[in-house]
Parts: C-alpha cells; sequence; structure tokens
C-alpha cells in the first residue's frame, strides 16, 4: 500500500501520465471551407472523444479542433459499479459536458448521421456539413435494452436495475436494499459489452450487502452468463472461481436474458447451447446488462467490418482503408475489452500515431492490447485484472494481482476517478505503461 501510495499521488509522476504512441501515411482532399472545416474532427464526446480532443489541440491549436457530441452530461460511468451497490453516489460520476470540453475546442452539440469518409466530411442531425483533415471516432457503444422483450418498460417495476444506465443504475441500489428473500438473478448477453467485468462485480458486491445486513441464508444468487467461462483472462479465472465456491455463488453458463416479465418478477433464459430451449425463473432481485452493439450511425457507414465496427489497425488505431480517420474505445473493433483503461492506453497510441502521420512518417508504437478490470469482489477488496490481446496478464504491481487487495480498492474507488477527471481527460494520462516501467526499474 505504502508503494502504491507513493507512486500514486507525486504530482511529478502524474504529470508525465501521457504515454505516447505512433502513425502512417495518407492521402487527404478536404475542401477548406470557413466554419464548416476542421483539420481534427473527433466524433463523440466521451471518455476517448474528450482526452483526443485536448491530445489534438496541443498540436494544431484548439481553433482547429471541433467535438460533435450531443449530450449535456458527462458520465464517469466505472463509478457506477460501485453506485448500484450504494458505495458512491450518481451525482460524483458526471458533470456537465461544457466542463470536460477542452478550452478553445468548438463543442457542435449534435448528432451525427451520416460518414462520408470518400470526402472527408460528416453531416449532423441538423442537416450540416463539416468537413475534416483527420477524422477521429469515438462514438462509444450503444445499449439495447429493447432487445430483451418487456424491457425497457420493465424497469417501471421494483425490483430490478441495471448499472449500466444513469436512468437504471440507482435502482440496482434500491432492488439491493428491498430485498428479502429468493433469488438474486445477475446476467452476462450474448453480446460484445463494455467493462465486461461489471455484470459480476455487482454480483459480488451484492453477496457482500446480504452478508453486512444478514440476509445472506435468505438469498440465492445465481450468475447467469452466456459465456463459456468466467473471465477471459486464466490466471484471473481461477482466483474468481475460489470466490465463486467459498461464497456459495450460482453460475450458469451459456444462458441468455431473453425475457423479463416484470410484473411477475420472472425472467426467462435461452440455453445458447441448445437453441430454443428456455427456463423461466423467478427472482426477488434483477441485474440487467443488455445486449449492446456499435451505434446505429456507423452500423451503415463505409468505416465499419462486417460487425459494424471501426475497422482499424489493431497496433496503430489507423483506419485500415481510410488512412486519415482513426477510431478509439468502444466502437471500434479492437479485439480487447472495452473499458475506460483500454481508452487511456490507446489514447497514448493514437496521438503518437497522428502525430507521425501529419508528418508523413511510419507509426513506431504499437499499441499491445493492454486493458484494465478492477474486479470488485468487496466494499473493501479489487482484483487488478491487467492483460494484453492475447488474454495474457501485463501487469502493473510487483505483487500478484489475482488477489484480492484492500489498497486495489482504494485505486478503483478514488484515484482512478482522480486520474479520470484530472489527468486523462486533459491529455496528460496514457495507461500504466510509464508506471510499470518506473516500478520495475525501481525493483531492479
Amino acid at each position: 500500500m505504502a508503494l502504491l501510495v507513493s507512486v500514486v499521488s507525486g504530482a511529478s509522476f502524474l504529470r508525465l501520465g501521457a504515454w505516447q504512441a505512433a502513425s502512417l501515411q495518407l492521402h487527404t482532399g478536404a475542401s477548406l471551407a470557413a466554419k464548416n472545416y476542421y483539420e481534427v474532427l473527433v466524433l463523440g464526446g466521451g471518455t476517448g472523444g474528450v482526452t483526443m480532443a485536448a491530445r489534438m489541440k496541443r498540436k494544431v491549436g484548439a481553433d482547429n479542433v471541433a467535438i460533435i457530441e450531443p449530450s449535456e452530461r458527462h458520465f464517469y460511468q466505472p463509478l457506477w459499479t460501485l453506485v448500484g451497490a450504494g458505495a458512491k453516489q450518481l451525482s460524483g460520476s458526471c458533470c456537465p459536458t461544457t466542463n470536460v470540453i477542452p478550452s478553445g475546442v468548438e463543442w457542435i452539440k449534435a448528432k451525427v448521421v451520416e460518414l462520408n469518409p470518400d470526402k472527408n466530411w460528416i453531416r449532423t442531425d441538423n442537416g450540416k456539413e463539416i468537413s475534416y483533415k483527420y477524422l477521429i471516432i469515438a462514438l462509444g457503444i450503444q445499449l439495447d435494452y429493447e432487445k430483451i422483450k418487456g424491457l425497457p418498460e420493465g424497469f417501471d417495476h421494483p425490483k430490478i436495475g441495471s448499472n449500466y444506465s444513469v436512468r437504471t443504475v440507482e435502482k440496482t441500489w434500491k432492488a439491493l436494499q428491498d430485498f428479502k428473500e429468493g433469488n438474486a438473478i445477475f446476467t452476462f448477453p450474448n453480446t460484445p459489452i463494455k467493462c465486461a467485468g461489471a455484470p459480476q462485480k455487482i454480483m459480488y458486491l451484492s453477496e457482500a450487502y446480504f452478508r453486512k445486513t444478514g440476509k445472506r441464508s435468505k438469498a440465492n444468487i445465481i450468475f447467469n452468463t452466456s459465456l463459456g467461462t468466467i473471465f477471459a483472462v486464466k490466471k484471473y479465472a481461477a482466483a474468481l472461481q475460489e470466490i465463486i465456491q467459498e461464497r456459495d455463488l450460482t453460475v450458469n453458463y451459456k444462458q441468455n436474458l431473453i425475457e423479463v416479465r416484470a410484473d411477475r418478477q420472472e425472467a426467462v433464459f435461452e440455453n445458447l447451447d441448445k437453441p430454443g430451449e428456455t427456463q423461466v425463473i423467478s427472482y426477488e432481485m434483477l441485474h440487467v446488462t443488455p445486449p449492446m452493439s456499435p451505434p446505429d450511425v456507423l452500423k451503415t457507414s463505409p468505416v465499419v467490418d462486417a460487425g459494424g465496427w471501426v475497422d482499424l489497425d489493431k497496433e496503430t488505431l489507423q483506419h485500415k482503408q481510410y488512412p486519415n480517420v482513426f477510431g478509439i474505445g468502444d466502437c471500434t473493433n479492437l479485439p480487447t475489452s472495452k473499458t475506460a483503461a483500454a481508452v487511456a492506453a490507446q489514447s497514448g497510441i493514437l496521438d503518437r500515431t497522428i502525430s507521425l502521420i501529419m508528418k508523413n512518417q511510419t507509426p513506431t508504437k504499437k499499441y499491445d492490447g493492454y486493458t484494465s478490470c478492477p474486479l470488485v469482489t468487496s466494499y473493501n477488496r479489487v482484483i487488478l485484472a491487467e492483460f494484453d490481446y492475447n488474454a495474457q496478464p501485463l501487469e502493473t504491481f510487483p505483487f500478484d494481482q489475482s488477489k484480492e487487495r484492500l489498497s486495489m480498492y482504494f485505486m478503483k474507488a478514488d484515484l482512478m476517478p482522480f486520474l479520470y477527471w484530472n489527468m486523462m481527460l486533459r491529455g496528460y494520462w496514457g495507461g500504466p505503461a510509464f508506471l510499470r516501467k518506473l516500478l520495475h526499474l525501481g525493483m531492479n
């Protein structure tokens, strides 16, 4: 703990948080129309978009950068796991979008409805066409609650919540508090999702809450997941399996939630190994992780692969077909988990990629797929999973990170939000690569 605090609290270290990266050659033909043209145009004002706008501002000047984002509020969504468990307040996860847009960068408050990368322009929902020299796509991922029969209208009933939406995360905490006895069910859908650890984090926290409030003996805790394993990285999966066994949690694999009958407190699951075979389970509490997909505007655009995800070179984050188009975060087809930690690492690589492309040089830094998933296993313990494209551990600290630790909970609950608001969104935090090198040097 002392090592962690000493490393992460120093201001000099925080200033060195921007870990940069790599690039390629391109040809552009955008018309330089005043007011409707930007050297760098960023689609999306979430984590990846704001972070990259801050970095690009330092490269080309604020007047030459714009963000297109319709939402008036910006959220630090990793905190919602703790909000749903009553450990943090929802208000601490959000602020006005205007507060996070880099000073001088233009915020175009609109929705993107069309991309034309062949002619280097996009169109917004008010009919305006905006041209660019370089385009960064950071549109995030879409929540598809409606693909589950009975939702989202089912959230009007009690006993059901979801940590993935600002509208329903506090309902999770209410359902947890109101629990009396019966089945507490937690789901994982049959699609890619952001923060793939979150569906089970709330299960562990709920179990801890039931123990704390004397309700554990009355709770049958069930995790129904569409996946075939509890976690993709074997080292952490083994640690989680021990926790599951010790705490008497029921995990059912290849089970996909297809319907919620909220008026009857029933959840319907399909057996993915036997399509068409379903099971109805009554619940006293239900946490829903919704199916997710790329934003609709991307699904019909030329920049995506067959699955609808922005089609990138996985090492440089440059588009495979359009050399002046780049992507970051959840909307991309990068074969790694979709987390804020991944975006942090990607931002450093993408910064360097674009910098070199602007100089007609070739990328040198390559993204290794680094991502992190702080697996919250109790109100004061976290397993810090860190890994790469090959699902191999890529750990920062000189101890076994598959063990539950108080220090890692502190980092998840308090340090990372600080780094997010004060460093990452300002373009000064590119993930723990620098910290990892620093620690390893100190250990040698």
